[in-house]
């Protein structure tokens, strides 16, 4: 008879929780973001027909299409988002032709890092030429709702993603409790 086998080796990992993580563009932390919307790549499928092959159709990749990103916090007096939402349409600037965007920098590249409970980074994403294409300042305000917290809301395409492979697995840090 074989041998039991240990289904729980306590050298294999949890997985990593996702409501520790951080989210910066120009270089800096947006403050309060609460929420990412994952990060999906979707490639579409190809026929492709050999003109002596009845045998039908190979199927081939085509296209890819990366999906886009929604960005939640906490409505406060930081302005990150909605100053990035004006670069693509600021209605003041409407009466001007040409004036309705910012055409130099509207384009950002976005970082988004996984931290474990202990707060060390185990994985970043670097997300590339996202713009916003969707703001919400404000959610429907409800004096009988249950929620407590206004939420608004950034919906960035992008032209893909990337994992920076350079993060490895950090030396978890150990509790010792009191003598």
């Amino acid at each position: 008879m074989a041998a039991p086998v240990n289904v729980r080796d306590t050298k294999i990992q949890d997985p990593y929780l996702n409501f520790k993580f951080l989210v910066s563009w120009d270089g800096k932390v947006v403050a309060g973001v609460s929420k990412v919307g994952g990060l999906t790549r979707t490639t579409a499928v190809a026929n492709h027909r050999e003109g002596g092959a009845p045998q039908g159709v190979r199927r081939i990749p085509g296209q890819t299409e990366y999906g886009p990103i929604t960005l939640e916090r906490g409505v406060t007096l930081d302005l990150e988002f909605e100053q990035w939402a004006n670069k693509i349409w600021y209605y003041p600037n409407t009466g001007a032709l040409g004036q309705e965007a910012s055409m130099a920098d509207w384009r950002k590249d976005i970082t988004i890092q996984l931290c474990n409970q202990a707060g060390q980074i185990v994985k970043v994403y670097y997300v590339f030429s996202c713009w916003p294409s969707e703001y919400h300042s404000l959610p429907e305000l409800d004096a009988n709702a249950n929620a407590v917290v206004a939420i608004e809301s950034l919906t960035l395409q992008n032209e893909g993603w990337a994992r920076d492979e350079s993060y490895k697995a950090p030396d978890l840090p150990s509790f010792t409790a009191p003598s």
